[in-house]
């Protein structure tokens, strides 16, 4: 059943956008290297830019290692199932970039995701990915599932730091500013949120 396609655009970009969950998985170029594979939620975090470009908002965590993967060697796929309606798998393969918040492009692109207040979820990056390869598979074997809301905790966790208090959190994770394989990961100390007014 699998087709490879030209562009991300009609009812392939309906199916992207409508879906509540995606994955994403990158790689140290290392042969005893770290593979990464996140699920990455929230309604309103990804953003299909352009027939060629999807991109999603990289929030605080524990971790970097998806951006320091894209980093050294700008490796990414990205993954959606569905998970309730026809059974689908839609994967694209690409050259992912992180844009932090000192990147002049940053205030643009945040305000690609309209239904997201970057300040409640600490923001540290846009990831920006131009896909090589875009193709679909059969979900058969992909379990019926009902998507009920997003969690809240994310959001109630971080909307109370400051870009201060927030660097600092980053500081003292052992993940955040190196991988796990020692890979430069977020740079800090963190610049501050840029104003997007």
């Amino acid at each position: 059943m699998g087709k490879t396609y030209e562009r991300i655009s009609g009812r392939l970009r309906d199916f992207i956008e409508q879906q509540p969950i995606f994955f994403t998985a990158t790689a140290a170029l290392a042969g005893d290297g770290t593979i990464n594979l996140s699920p990455k939620g929230l309604r309103g975090s990804l953003a299909v830019l352009d027939e060629q470009t999807v991109a999603y908002l990289d929030f605080a965590g524990s971790n970097a290692e998806t951006v320091a993967h894209l980093r050294e060697n700008g490796r990414i796929t990205v993954m959606w199932c569905a998970f309730s309606g026809p059974p689908t798998i839609v994967r694209v393969h690409g050259r992912g970039e992180p844009v932090f918040r000192d990147d002049p492009r940053f205030p643009t692109l945040v305000r690609r995701f309209p239904d997201i207040d970057p300040t409640d979820h600490g923001l540290r990056a846009v990831i920006v990915v131009h896909a090589d390869l875009i193709r679909d598979t059969c979900g058969y074997a992909v379990p019926l599932m009902t998507y009920d809301a997003d969690r809240d905790l994310h959001a109630r966790r971080f909307a109370r730091e400051d870009d201060a208090s927030l660097g600092r959190y980053f500081a003292g994770k052992e993940h955040v500013a190196r991988s796990l394989d020692g890979l430069p990961g977020l740079p800090l100390p963190l610049p501050p949120t840029p104003r997007l007014g």
